[in-house]
């Protein structure tokens, strides 16, 4: 086999949560003394400084960036299963700005933070463009994952663009719907209980209104767009095509 196809799911508590990201593999002649060939699906689009619109894949592991000792391949120890997993880990993380050469030297710095969580902003809008593309133009012989993957985490997907245009970080834990599914389930002594303790919101609301206006804009517009896509591929969005329609009620 010199030929692969891998999906990756971005990691919870990054701002690629519940994506998938595409990737093309070719093992040379020279593989597995020297590493494979890595090509990214990008769409067009930049999400990460490591992962380019051209589909280059920026990664020391793979002789594309350069890197010391067991950074780099070893014939002896390194695995394609590795590769998947730096990209998945090292890559798609929770603060890819700083990926960046140079930039993490700002980590602890006001203006470094604040750059990464723009960034965060801008790569979960470019993670959503992403699913669009996925959804409307999987790869070949990916259509049943993609839609069954967005089937399952539609839901959450929705839920957290929701959050996010509320003033909360992204990346940022979304708290359950346990209120609601257990009112549903007629439990009302667990329901009360919970409502009475509701989860308290990430402390992350101090981002500057100039920015997080231009962020909510391009989100709510992403956000009906992937709303139309995942209750076509049959994902739970009940509650959110609920307040929809409740939202474009005239008023009585």
């Amino acid at each position: 086999m010199d030929l692969l196809k891998a999906a990756i799911v971005g990691p919870k508590g990054t701002p690629y949560h519940d994506g998938l990201f595409f990737f093309d593999v070719h093992f040379p002649s020279s593989y597995p003394s020297g590493p494979p060939l890595v090509h990214y699906h990008s769409g067009g689009l930049r999400i990460n400084p490591n992962l380019y619109n051209c589909g280059k894949v920026c990664l020391s592991l793979l002789g594309t960036w350069s890197g010391h000792g067991c950074e780099n391949w070893n014939p002896a120890q390194s695995t394609m299963l590795q590769v998947l997993v730096s990209i998945q880990a090292l890559i798609l993380n929770e603060k890819p700005y700083y990926n960046e050469p140079g930039y993490e030297s700002s980590t602890n710095t006001a203006s470094g933070q604040q750059n990464a969580m723009s960034y965060n902003d801008n790569a979960f809008l470019d993670s959503c463009r992403t699913m669009l593309y996925s959804l409307r133009r999987p790869p070949e012989h990916f259509a049943d994952l993609v839609a069954g993957h967005f089937r399952v985490h539609g839901h959450a997907i929705l839920a957290a663009c929701k959050y996010y245009m509320e003033g909360n970080n992204v990346g940022s834990v979304v708290p359950e719907e346990k209120e609601e599914s257990e009112c549903l389930c007629g439990d009302a002594g667990a329901s009360s209980s919970s409502s009475s303790d509701p989860p308290k919101p990430e402390p992350n609301k101090a981002t500057p209104l100039t920015r997080r206006g231009t962020f909510n804009a391009s989100l709510k517009t992403l956000y009906e767009d992937l709303l139309l896509e995942f209750n076509v591929k049959g994902a739970d969005t009940r509650k959110f095509i609920a307040e929809k329609l409740k939202k474009n009620l005239p008023a009585a």
